[in-house]
C-alpha cells in the first residue's frame, strides 16, 4: 500500500510516499516557488542522487501535476503509474472547533473547511487548492484530512477561552487553537515509549521549535494547554513571529507611525521574532556564529528566546502537575544545543539536571537522545518529529476503519519494539 502525503503551502507542495507493506519512505520532496514563478521540485529518493527539474507551476494543480510526472518518471521516478498511489493524506492546518481527529473528505467535509478557513487565510485557502488539485488528479483514491488544530481540541475552556467579550467566541469563534499537533502528538507518544509508560500515565511538556515555535502541555497523554493561540503568532518568540507582546503595542504603533492593521499584521508576523531583535538573521545557526563572535544583539536574542523557553516549562509544569519529561523536536529543538542548555540550565529546583556533554551530543536528526542525567527526576528528551508519519498511519487506519481518535488508536510508533528507518 503507497501512501502520500501532501502539504500544500501558499507557494510550495511538499510531498512524501511510504510504502506501508515495507514500513519505509519511498520517496520525499518539495515543489518550490508554485504561483510566484521560478517554480522547481526537488525529489529525493533513499539510495540515489537528488533530482532537480525546474518547470513553472502557475497553480497548485500543475504542481501536484509536476511531482506526480515526477514519481512516476521512467528514470527519476519510483512508481510505474499513479494507479499505484492507495490513498492521499493532506495536512489542513486549521479545523477550527469542527474536527477532533483526521477525517476521510468528503463535500460535507471541504465545505465545512472552507467555512473556518477565514481562522487561516493563510494556510487554508492553499490547503484547500490542494485537496481539490488532488482529487482532480486522482479522482478514484481516498483523501484524508489530517488537521493541525486536532490534537489540542481536548484542551478544557477555561485554558481556550480569552479574556475578551464572549461574544467574539459566540460569534466569530475567537479562541486559542493551537497548532503543530501532528509534531506534539507524535514525539509525546514517542517520550512515552522512552519513559516505559503509557502515554495516558505521562506528563509532558513538548517543545516544538523550528521557524515556528510552539510548545504543549500534555496531561495524562493529552493536550490541556498550547502556546500558539487563533492564529499561530501567539506563544513563543519564533524566526519572524513576536509571539506574546503587549497587546496594545500594536494599536500605540498604528497610531504613532500612522500603519494600517494589514501593515502592522505583516510586521508581528514576518519582521518580528528573531528576525526583529537582530535586524538581520532568522536561521539560529547564523544568530549563534554571531553571539559567539560578540554581536550583541544576537546574544540577546538567544537570551531572550532561552528566557521565554524557560518561562513556558514553569507556567506548563505547573499545570500538568507531576512532570515526567520535556521534549525538544523540529530543527532547532533537535539541532541547536546552545538554546536548549540555555532553557533548562538552573531548573535544577523543579527536577531538571542538564547533563551538557550529552546535549552536546544530541546534534543530529536521527537518533532520540536523553540529554538529563540518569537520576534527573524529570527527564529531557530530544526526539525528531515525523509528521508524515503520523499523516500515513491515520490514513491507513481510517481505510482500515480501525482509527477512532489520536487517544486511542494505536500507532506503530507508540509501541516499544517500534524502529525509526
Amino acid at each position: 500500500m503507497i501512501i502520500m502525503a501532501l502539504n500544500c503551502g501558499s507557494s510550495s507542495v511538499k510531498y512524501q510516499l511510504f510504502d506501508w507493506a515495507k514500513r519505509e519512505v519511498v520517496a520525499k520532496g518539495m515543489v518550490e516557488r508554485v504561483i510566484v514563478g521560478g517554480s522547481y521540485i526537488v525529489h529525493e529518493v533513499p539510495g540515489s542522487e537528488n533530482y532537480r527539474l525546474e518547470m513553472d507551476c502557475a497553480n497548485h494543480q500543475e504542481a501536484i501535476d509536476l511531482l506526480i510526472r515526477t514519481v512516476t518518471d521512467e528514470v527519476h521516478g519510483v512508481l510505474k503509474s499513479v494507479h499505484e498511489i492507495n490513498a492521499v493524506g493532506h495536512r489542513v492546518v486549521h479545523g477550527g472547533e469542527k474536527f477532533t481527529c483526521s477525517v476521510l473528505i468528503d463535500k460535507n467535509v471541504l465545505d465545512t473547511v472552507k467555512e473556518v478557513q477565514h481562522l487561516a487565510p493563510l494556510h487554508n485557502p492553499p490547503n484547500i487548492e490542494g485537496i481539490e488539485a488532488a482529487q482532480a488528479l486522482m479522482p478514484t483514491v481516498p483523501h484524508i484530512a489530517i488537521f493541525d488544530t486536532a490534537f489540542h481540541q481536548t484542551m478544557p475552556d477555561y485554558a481556550y477561552v480569552y479574556a475578551l467579550p464572549y461574544e467574539w467566541y459566540e460569534k466569530s469563534k475567537v479562541r486559542r487553537y493551537g497548532f503543530h499537533g501532528t509534531s506534539h502528538l507524535y514525539v509525546s507518544k514517542r517520550a512515552a515509549v522512552l519513559l516505559g509508560k503509557n502515554p495516558k500515565d505521562t506528563n509532558i511538556i513538548t517543545m516544538h521549535i523550528g521557524n515556528g515555535v510552539s510548545h504543549t502541555a500534555i496531561k495524562n497523554g493529552i493536550s490541556v494547554d498550547t502556546s500558539m493561540g487563533l492564529t499561530p503568532l501567539e506563544g513563543a518568540v519564533m524566526g519572524t513571529r513576536c509571539g506574546d507582546i503587549d497587546p496594545a503595542i500594536p494599536a500605540f504603533i498604528m497610531q504613532k507611525d500612522n500603519l494600517s492593521a494589514k501593515e502592522i499584521d505583516n510586521i508581528l508576523n514576518k519582521k518580528s521574532g528573531i528576525l526583529g531583535i537582530t535586524g538581520r538573521f532568522t536561521d539560529r545557526r547564523d544568530v549563534i556564529e554571531h553571539a559567539d563572535a560578540g554581536d550583541k544583539r544576537c546574544k540577546l536574542s538567544l537570551d531572550i528566546e532561552a528566557y521565554r523557553l524557560k518561562k513556558y516549562i514553569g507556567a506548563y509544569m505547573a499545570a500538568v502537575g507531576k512532570l515526567d519529561a520535556v521534549v525538544f523536536t523540529a530543527g532547532v529543538g533537535e539541532m541547536a544545543a546552545v538554546i536548549r542548555e540555555k532553557a533548562i540550565e538552573g531548573l535544577e529546583h523543579i527536577g531538571i539536571i542538564l547533563d551538557r556533554e550529552r546535549n552536546k551530543s544530541a546534534m543530529t536528526r536521527k537518533r532520540e537522545t536523553m540529554i538529563t542525567t540518569d537520576d534527573s527526576p524529570v527527564k529531557v528528551f530530544v526526539i525528531p518529529t515525523d509528521e508524515e508519519l503520523v499523516f500515513t498511519e491515520d490514513v491507513v487506519g481510517i481505510l482500515n476503519g480501525t482509527y477512532t481518535d489520536h487517544m486511542n488508536f494505536e500507532y506503530t510508533f507508540s509501541k516499544a519494539d517500534f524502529v525509526r528507518k
